[in-house]
């Protein structure tokens, strides 16, 4: 099957020419396009996306969308699969878009997302822990009672999607999404009677370390899709986010990571709080 990698960039001068480098890499697959979207911004990031090989355009910051940048490409492409990844991740093994594609092309299911390891010693390399194991799976529909919204739970950092099931459910719909378009596609997937594959042998280096406003505006945003996205609701939503807590101080405990052990309670906190917050938003 012919792949087309679609990648978002915005001020991404300092990852580019190693993220280029790390598709071209890849072996046993055919790479149709690689796909950049540039949103302009103030660095270097069009000039050197000019010496690769790769399609590309450039937008506008006010056009920018999660959603709706990605749903574009996707629909222009000629692939039989697109690839969606983010410009942060690091990729280091020759074989990880073999090991994503190959679910979809053996017909075990229509959609992959790897697995994400953090680099670094913050609250997010617990969070990585417990999303990503070492072991793969396969959603599917008769899984929604027993993982409840866990279900759809899905990456677009690095992820793969069978063009034509895509487009068949329409996208993303159309909808511009600051935040969780993954899980949106995720749930018409499942629900439409696809399978979901996380990938453990397809692993990309992904990490973070949010300050207490930045964790606060991510989890604001999410409580505003969950409020766009009531239906959502019904999947254990706080059940799921209390199991992760306390899985990420158990761990913090066991590492005697004692930054994270004191970053704990105000985490969580600007979480919850951001959460509560963005449903009770009046904003669109």
């Amino acid at each position: 099957m012919i792949v087309d990698i679609i990648c978002p960039l915005y001020n991404a001068e300092k990852y580019i020419e190693n993220l280029h480098k790390s598709f071209e890499m890849q072996q046993d697959v055919q790479i149709g396009n690689i796909r950049y979207v540039i949103t302009k911004g103030n660095d270097n990031t069009e000039e050197k996306v000019k010496k690769l090989k790769c399609i590309y355009r450039i937008i506008e910051p006010k056009d920018f969308s999660h959603s709706l940048v990605r749903e574009k490409e996707a629909f222009e492409s000629n692939a039989d699969i697109v690839v969606f990844v983010t410009q942060d991740i690091i990729i280091e093994r020759k074989d990880w878009l073999k090991k994503l594609i190959e679910p979809i092309e053996k017909n075990e299911a229509e959609a992959c997302y790897s697995r994400q390891i953090c680099a670094n010693n913050s609250m997010e390399k617990y969070t990585r822990e417990k999303n990503y194991p070492d072991k793969s799976s396969i959603v599917s529909k008769e899984d929604i009672p027993k993982l409840g919204l866990r279900a759809f739970f899905f990456s677009d950092a690095s992820s793969a999607i069978k063009r034509d099931i895509f487009v068949e459910l329409n996208g993303y719909d159309f909808t511009d999404m600051p935040i969780s378009e993954d899980m949106y596609i995720a749930y018409k997937l499942i629900t439409g009677g696809y399978k979901i594959k996380y990938c453990a042998e397809s692993e990309v280096i992904h990490s973070h370390d949010f300050t207490l406003k930045e964790q606060y505006k991510r989890y604001y945003e999410t409580g505003k899709f969950f409020k766009q996205n009531a239906y959502l609701n019904r999947y254990k939503v706080n059940s799921t986010g209390g199991k992760l807590a306390f899985y990420i101080l158990k761990r913090a405990v066991e590492e005697k990571n004692w930054k994270v052990i004191m970053k704990w309670l105000p985490n969580m906190g600007a979480r919850f709080l951001g959460m509560k917050l963005g449903k009770l938003s009046k904003d669109k």
